[in-house]
């Protein structure tokens, strides 16, 4: 987890987005996950990226609308992103295949996962503690939360390490 603490987003002015567009032309596909896929999503989410972000991919998987949203391409998942999983409101886990990473699929996912809180209702979203704060400070004009370093996440228990 990141020291910075958590962002604010404003939903009601997202920016366009020129990755979107060059990730859908490049024959990737941007789209919610379905409620039979959570086993093949949480499985590709716990190889790449580890075991605490299954739980929360779990959780964005099992609500109704399915709050997790999926880069695929020829039937290949190459990135997700969630909303709602860790608590209302909250954007993220987020990520990318290492392989398929430098091709803006991190940048459209964010956008469309981002777009999908705005249809839902929310007006501002939260990213809570972020590791990359300069890529959504940039693309979004997130504003840093004062005071929100460690929120939510103070206390959280995580699996331990493989020895």
């Amino acid at each position: 987890m990141g020291q910075m603490g958590d962002l604010l987003v404003r939903l009601y002015d997202l920016p366009e987005m020129a990755a979107e567009a060059r990730v859908i032309a490049a024959g990737i596909t941007l789209r919610r996950a379905l409620p039979p896929e959570r086993h093949v999503v949480t499985a590709w989410v716990r190889h790449h990226f580890g075991e605490d972000w299954v739980s929360e991919v779990k959780m964005a998987m099992s609500q109704q609308p399915v709050t997790c949203w999926l880069a695929v391409r020829d039937g290949e998942l190459l990135g997700f992103a969630c909303h709602d999983a860790t608590a209302k409101g909250f954007f993220g886990p987020t990520g990318v295949a290492e392989t398929a990473r430098g091709r803006g699929i991190g940048e459209a996912l964010l956008i469309t996962t981002l777009r999908g809180m705005r249809e839902a209702g929310y007006a501002y979203a939260v990213i809570g503690d972020p590791g990359p704060v300069e890529f959504y400070q940039k693309r979004l004009d997130a504003l840093l939360i004062p005071g929100s370093s460690p929120g939510l996440y103070k206390g959280m228990l995580h699996s331990p390490k493989p020895a």
